[in-house]
């Protein structure tokens, strides 16, 4: 186990993104936290209400899911996974302990989704640092800032799902 002096010196990576050629609605967080390292998976920290906010936007039980079949079924519903944040300095899971990090491509897989419509930021980090790397470019979106899925982010739930949900208008515009 490290110490916190040897955490404080990690530097923390994200997760390839989840995505295809059918991924409308693009889901950005900031980076990773500890538990979702620990386990490989998308938000894996079992109090962050990511699963749970999603299932409301897709209408179907996600949490019930295994974590291969939420990532199927969000890209079957032309959702998509990523981070702002390439890797960085990092102790603990707060956006706020980000340092010295590196952005990733967002533009270069914006180039290669032909569907993409939607981007929404989970959380103001990610809003904030993904929208100074798409800089101009963010006008041939649509740009969500949704209220951030994290346990440290305590709005209510109630709160987050009300602005959550408005992404189904983005997965069924013409509804």
């Amino acid at each position: 186990m490290n110490t916190p002096a040897q955490e404080s010196n990690t530097r923390k990576r994200c997760f390839d993104p989840v995505v295809d050629e059918h991924t409308r609605l693009l889901v950005l967080g900031s980076l990773p936290g500890e538990q979702s390292l620990a386990k490989a998976e998308y938000y894996g920290n079992r109090q962050n209400r990511f699963w749970f906010l999603m299932s409301e936007v897709i209408d179907l039980d996600l949490v019930s899911m295994t974590y291969a079949m939420r990532l199927r079924t969000l890209l079957d519903h032309g959702v998509g996974l990523w981070d702002v944040v390439a890797e960085a300095h990092r102790p603990g899971s707060l956006d706020s302990r980000i340092q010295n990090h590196d952005d990733n491509d967002l533009l270069g897989l914006f180039a290669g989704l032909p569907q993409l419509v939607t981007i929404a930021f989970n959380g103001g980090t990610a809003a904030r640092l993904g929208l100074k790397v798409l800089g101009e470019q963010a006008s041939r979106y649509r740009i969500v800032r949704l209220p951030s899925s994290s346990p440290a982010y305590t709005l209510s739930y109630t709160e987050k799902s009300l602005q959550w949900r408005l992404l189904k208008q983005a997965l069924h515009p013409a509804d």
